[in-house]
C-alpha cells in the first residue's frame, strides 16, 4: 500500500512540476520574453570555488589524519574517538577555509 501511495505521489509532483513549468513558459511567451534553456543566474560568478573547496577536501584529510593519530597514540576508548575525529575535522576544515579566505583576499587586494 505503501508503494502505491509513493508512486501516485511522486507521478503527481512530476506533473505538478511540469505543470507549472509549462505555465511558466507560456507567461513568458506572452510577455514577449524568450524562455531560454538555462534560467538566468541569481548569485554572483565564484572564480575561487575550485580553490575553496579544494583546501576544505585538505583540511578535511590533514584532520582525518592527526585524529587517527592522535587516537592511536592515547590509547582512547571507541566511546571517546568520534568526538575527536569531529572536532579535527571541524578545525582543519575551518581552518582550510581560512587560507582559501586569505588567499582571495591577497589576489583581490593585487588587482586594485
Amino acid at each position: 500500500m505503501v508503494f502505491i501511495a509513493a508512486f501516485i505521489c511522486l507521478t503527481a509532483m512530476v506533473f505538478g512540476i511540469r505543470y507549472m513549468s509549462n505555465k511558466e513558459k507560456m507567461a513568458m511567451i506572452e510577455r514577449g520574453i524568450e524562455p531560454g534553456i538555462k534560467r538566468p543566474s541569481i548569485s554572483a560568478p565564484t572564480p575561487f570555488l575550485s580553490l575553496k573547496f579544494g583546501l576544505l577536501m585538505i583540511g578535511l584529510g590533514l584532520g582525518l589524519i592527526i585524529a587517527l593519530f592522535t587516537v592511536k597514540g592515547a590509547n582512547l576508548e571507541n566511546r571517546e574517538a568520534p568526538a575527536i575525529y569531529f572536532g579535527f575535522l571541524g578545525l582543519f576544515g575551518g581552518i582550510g577555509l581560512v587560507i582559501s579566505y586569505l588567499i582571495e583576499k591577497k589576489w583581490l587586494d593585487q588587482q586594485k
